[in-house]
């Protein structure tokens, strides 16, 4: 990955980057928690999409399903970016 390694995240950022467990000791437990919240956040929202797309009777119902999923994604991205660039 590029960038600068001591750069923080901004929240909600995946993938998470990959963190050296064994260089702080002091913060190991912090790190491993906040990771695995993360991943799981991640995995829940993806197990949401899964879930309505299989929801979906025919495979063209699952691709337009998809598509809206992927527009509206997009569509709050753009939305983010607008908020921060006002800041």
């Amino acid at each position: 990955m590029t960038g600068n390694p001591e750069q923080h995240r901004h929240p909600g950022e995946w993938p998470a980057k990959p963190v050296d467990l064994d260089a702080d000791q002091t913060g190991h437990d912090e790190l491993y928690v906040k990771r695995a919240q993360e991943h799981a956040l991640h995995e829940m929202v993806l197990g949401s999409i899964r879930h309505d797309l299989n929801q979906q009777p025919t495979p063209g119902a699952i691709r337009a399903a998809a598509r809206t999923w992927k527009n509206a994604i997009t569509q709050l991205a753009d939305e983010l970016i607008t908020r921060r660039n006002e800041r």
